[in-house]
């Protein structure tokens, strides 16, 4: 976690996420990279050069006042040798963060988020959750204040660990980062129910073939999978959750949802989410 991704919009999880982003960097020996991404308004003018002009006028002036943001929160908030940089972008915040990401070849994305509900979730779900679902790499969603150390992460155990071998890996290396201990569970809900003796014998087999060090394994009944999770995670204190999501869009997502992107909005506690490929 060497370079960090951070979209700030100045709301108080954004800045929740960039504190914690600090205690991470200051860890990894990393650095910071502060984004805020601005959607354009759409200017209507019959003669071009004066809609140019305001744009251009407009552009300068939030950019600057921008920055001024940057510098303060950075002197409230930085100690130590960690480096922060910072950048203004225009357009979708989910495709800015795409752009960066790649560009910049940013290792993980941490960022803050007020979460959706309701019809606001069905029609167009929260910024955070659309970066969790186009990512291509890591992302970290925080709402509350989030202090090292880290103690415990959550991992709901519907992973096939044929096909998601990289996902595993990847939280075998975070839990090893933050030296916590993993907490292994499944969700048996009615509509998902599995005989304990079947469920404790691929746990057993997933602890085995990836030699995971460390670990809790758990059996929870509840009534649907992602108030399931939460329900786990609270009761278990856990500091976050780690999760896979297959990323899907469109139509698909429409019919189908994601449970990292239910738990995402619904909950307080941070969530980790890596975007796998479906078999």
């Amino acid at each position: 976690m060497k370079k960090i991704l951070v979209p700030c919009d100045f709301s108080p999880t954004s800045i929740n996420a960039f504190r914690f982003a600090l205690d991470v960097a200051a860890q990894s020996k990393g650095a910071i990279h502060l984004l805020h991404a601005i959607e354009l308004p759409v200017l209507h003018d019959t003669l071009l050069m004066p809609t140019l002009y305001f744009e251009k006028a407009y552009l300068e002036d939030v950019n600057k006042n921008t920055q001024k943001r940057f510098e303060k929160l950075i002197a409230k908030y930085k100690t130590g040798q960690v480096k922060v940089t910072s950048r203004v972008m225009f357009g979708m915040p989910s495709k800015m963060v795409q752009d960066y990401v790649s560009d910049e070849g940013i290792d993980i994305v941490i960022m803050g988020s007020h979460g959706a509900s309701g019809i606001r979730e069905f029609l167009i779900g929260s910024n955070a959750a659309k970066i969790v679902r186009t990512s291509t790499v890591p992302v970290l969603v925080i709402k509350e204040r989030v202090k090292n150390p880290i103690k415990r992460i959550v991992l709901p155990n519907s992973i096939d660990p044929e096909k998601e071998v990289d996902l595993i890996m990847r939280i075998k290396a975070l839990q090893s980062f933050f030296k916590a201990q993993l907490h292994l569970v499944w969700i048996n809900t009615p509509l998902n129910f599995t005989l304990d003796t079947i469920t404790r014998m691929k746990l057993n087999d997933m602890v085995k073939q990836f030699d995971l060090k460390n670990c809790t394994l758990d059996i929870f009944n509840y009534s649907d999978i992602d108030s399931g999770i939460l329900a786990y995670t609270e009761m278990v204190k856990g500091d976050f959750i780690a999760m896979g999501t297959h990323g899907r869009s469109g139509i698909a997502h429409l019919i189908t949802g994601s449970i990292a992107e239910a738990v995402v909005n619904h909950g307080s506690i941070p969530v980790w989410t890596f975007v796998t490929k479906e078999g």
